[in-house]
């Protein structure tokens, strides 16, 4: 089961992650968030990362800790 955030309008989304290679040949997981739960969902969030929320249209957004 993937990780699931209700937003401030009861919306629920669930957390997925690709794993891309990139040009210079590093791996890199791009993560996002669905309304479906999909292949690829991520179980738990990204050590050092938090889920904050957009005021206009109130899709979450994964944000690196400070």
């Amino acid at each position: 089961m993937a990780y699931s955030y209700k937003n401030s309008r009861g919306v629920e989304y669930y957390l997925h992650g690709r794993t891309r290679t990139v040009a210079n040949g590093k791996q890199v997981t791009l993560h996002f968030f669905a309304k479906t739960e999909r292949e690829g969902g991520v179980e738990a969030l990204p050590v050092g990362y938090t889920v904050i929320e957009s005021a206009k249209t109130g899709l979450p957004i994964l944000k690196k800790k400070a």
